[in-house]
């Protein structure tokens, strides 16, 4: 709905707009066709992208910039930045968190946010119900052990408790993610669990799952899929107990954070064999070349490739220059960041 002329007052309908984050990441996410299709909706100010607030040229952009549009690497817009820049009412991030940037200030500010992390949260549902299915068959396994002994395995032989039909799946947190891999199951003849503390069972049902304790989680899933945001009350919240009350050769999928998972328990589990892993994320980030998991064959780390890379760059540039465009149109992010939510979010 547009928003009121008198919101709307003194708003161009081309804002001056510029853009703050690493240059590689500008690069990476905006394009020629991206920047061309930007510059279509504002008045995208010239030259590099601003990777520091507090140099000459940056104060001189800021001063006039309206709308700014950010993305990985953006300086934190603290009260410094904002006294740059008196004109600007907007961020659009081409990201997912936001968190890294944007400070108390803003909010006082009354900066309008948006951010891309619902374009963001595709790849990523995409990567993990992949996984699912691909442990499900025992795929990545199978692969090490055909590379190995290169002859074809006895399949008649496989066990009853290899397969996708009537497995149970467990998803921790609704998130744009963890919501987003609900609906794409159900394609699938999976049971779907969900424990998240701010969904009831009315509204798990209008999600087609059962909500559960975290505790009851663990113990009835086969597959449990981690998407909570990494906040204080999370750290750590995959606990030893927790772990150790998964089924045996039940799978641990984490595309969240690595610090949400007991690494230590998980990695005991791991190396014991009693569980198996797919880790999209690990505390740290890349693991000690020693470290124990790395020599695990059930289990898969990846170099946190699940959220949007190469040609998935686009969906978060095309979100960025739709909202922009609804910002200059005088209406509402489609997208906005809350600060009562911001809490809750990653």
């Amino acid at each position: 709905m547009p928003r009121s002329t008198g919101a709307a007052a003194g708003r161009s309908a081309r804002p001056r707009a510029a853009l703050a984050m690493a240059p590689d990441a500008a690069a990476a996410v905006l394009d020629p066709t991206a920047l061309a299709a930007l510059a279509d909706v504002c008045d995208l100010a010239p030259g590099p992208v601003l990777d520091d607030f507090s140099t000459g040229r940056a104060r001189d952009v800021l001063r006039d910039t309206e709308v700014l549009v950010t993305g990985w690497g953006c300086p934190p817009l603290d009260r410094a930045a904002l006294d740059a820049a008196p004109r600007l009412r907007a961020v659009v991030h081409t990201a997912g968190s936001v968190r890294g940037h944007i400070t108390e200030a803003c909010w006082e500010r009354g900066i309008a946010v948006s951010c891309a992390a619902a374009a963001n949260a595709l790849p990523v549902a995409e990567y993990t119900v992949a996984m699912i299915l691909l442990s499900g068959k025992r795929a990545l396994e199978s692969v090490r052990t055909l590379r190995a002994e290169r002859r074809r395995p006895a399949l008649l032989g496989t066990p009853r408790d290899i397969g996708n039909y009537g497995r149970t799946v467990g998803i921790l947190s609704a998130s744009l993610i963890g919501r987003r891999v609900i609906e794409l199951l159900r394609a699938y003849d999976v049971e779907v669990l969900l424990h998240d503390p701010y969904v009831d069972e009315d509204d798990a049902g209008a999600l087609g799952v059962e909500a559960v304790g975290i505790g009851e989680l663990f113990a009835r899933s086969d597959v449990v899929s981690v998407h909570t945001p990494l906040l204080p009350d999370t750290r750590g919240l995959v606990s030893g107990e927790l772990i150790g009350a998964m089924r045996p050769d039940a799978v641990l999928i984490n595309t969240a954070r690595g610090a949400i998972v007991d690494q230590d328990a998980l990695t005991e589990a791991a190396v014991k064999g009693r569980i198996r892993a797919v880790l999209d994320v690990t505390d740290p980030e890349v693991l000690p070349p020693e470290h124990p998991l790395w020599d695990c064959d059930n289990v898969t780390i990846t170099p946190h490739i699940a959220g949007s890379l190469g040609n998935e760059w686009g969906r978060l540039a095309e979100l960025a220059v739709a909202e922009v465009a609804r910002w200059a149109g005088g209406e509402e992010f489609a997208h906005p960041v809350l600060r009562e939510r911001l809490a809750r979010l990653a």
